[in-house]
């Protein structure tokens, strides 16, 4: 389980103000906006809901007033079971076309003032007829309220995942959240299951009808398919947890989740074997490759060393990454160490160095600066030839 959590007082200062909302005939005026905590799976059938319903039950016995505002057991014995003994507030009635539909009715939660409400399936579409067009803009009229809210999500319907998770499963999501919605909430919870237990779940019949598992394990429920979308929901969160732990934590103290790799090139011709390196190690460890080249301010390149830092340029673009030039006559202290701590880098690919054993003792080198100068980032120093041509010199180190 991962979680992501805010750190605020009781205020929730991301929300100084709230405004004034109608709902139905009745202004409602918030002292706080409600917390938000969603769990999130991977794909139906993980026990986002169950374990919801779990923590409402715990949260109860401490004398919380909980309510549920929608529920969607399909049909799962264990979750509705799960349900019994808390409150459930009646559903509005839509009628539609010779038909009676019903939707969450947020106007009777704001009229029942509960302190803590249970929102299934986050991503729903209401039907036709609804005060709102999807289920989270109802679940934000409740938070923007003062009440607090437990809801549930997959990660497939996340919008900015949509072409993604298409190109995975073959199925293309309707039902979409904004991103925005995770980025907001006090906490995000994965429920994590391997892909064999979730399909052993699905031929037991605990997530659809018999007559649908067959279909389902040819399909969506593929292994290929739940390994792909277990990573997504993990590393979505681990997206969350990194940045909040970078806006609260000072300097150095943060540990990186994700790995970063930095690739140090200069005019020397190394600088491209250096770099297909570095992508390499970028692409094993499924991580952002970065390139910096320092140029000394008071020195100007020649054509040749301006064509080769360009060639560099678009070999990084080529393999993905991004390329940053920096002006500074301290390689390592005011350009490469700071680049590292700006990008939150935890792997450098630099080459070996090309100074003299006397000059190395006598100055100290590169890599030297760089080891006293960072902590927890690795460091590749990659074996070069050991002749370079004297037309082309190398930045100061």
């Amino acid at each position: 389980m991962i979680t992501k959590r805010e750190i605020a007082d009781g205020s929730n200062g991301r929300n100084a103000s709230i405004p004034e909302l109608a709902s139905g005939n009745s202004p409602i005026r918030a002292a706080r906006r409600g917390k938000h905590k969603i769990f999130i799976g991977m794909a139906p059938g993980v026990g986002k809901t169950y374990r919801m319903l779990e923590e409402a039950h715990a949260l109860k016995q401490e004398g919380i007033d909980v309510v549920i505002g929608l529920l969607e057991t399909h049909d799962r014995k264990e979750t509705a079971q799960k349900a019994t003994g808390l409150e459930i507030v009646p559903r509005q009635e839509i009628p539609r076309g010779g038909l009676t539909l019903t939707e969450m009715d947020t106007d009777a939660i704001l009229a029942r003032s509960p302190q803590l409400v249970l929102v299934d399936e986050l991503a729903h579409t209401n039907v036709p007829g609804s005060p709102h067009e999807k289920r989270y803009q109802d679940v934000e009229i409740i938070l923007a309220a003062g009440f607090d809210v437990y809801s549930t999500m997959n990660i497939q319907h996340l919008e900015s995942l949509n072409d993604l998770v298409a190109r995975i499963t073959g199925v293309v999501v309707r039902e979409r959240v904004p991103e925005r919605l995770l980025e907001e909430a006090d906490e995000v919870v994965v429920i994590d299951v391997t892909p064999e237990t979730l399909q052993e779940r699905l031929v037991e019949g605990k997530i659809y009808a018999p007559q649908k598992v067959q279909e389902s394990l040819s399909n969506f429920f593929q292994r290929r398919n739940l390994i792909a979308l277990r990573e997504l929901a993990l590393r979505e969160v681990a997206d969350n947890v990194e940045e909040d732990g970078i806006a609260c934590t000072p300097g150095d103290l943060f540990c990186n989740i994700h790995e970063r790799v930095l690739v140090c090139i200069s005019t020397y011709p190394n600088s491209v074997q250096l770099l297909r390196r570095g992508a390499r190690i970028a692409g094993y460890m499924n991580a952002p490759l970065y390139t910096v080249f320092v140029t000394d301010p008071d020195r100007f390149l020649n054509r040749e060393e301006s064509l080769h830092v360009e060639t560099c340029e678009k070999l990084c673009k080529e393999f993905g990454g991004s390329f940053i030039r920096v002006k500074s006559h301290d390689v390592a202290t005011s350009a490469i160490a700071d680049v590292a701590k700006e990008y939150h880098i935890t792997q450098i690919v630099i080459g070996e160095s090309q100074h003299s054993r006397w000059k190395i003792l006598l100055r100290g080198s590169l890599t030297q600066k760089l080891v006293r100068l960072l902590k927890n980032i690795d460091l590749h120093i990659i074996a070069t030839e050991k002749e370079i041509p004297s037309r082309i010199a190398a930045p100061k180190a």
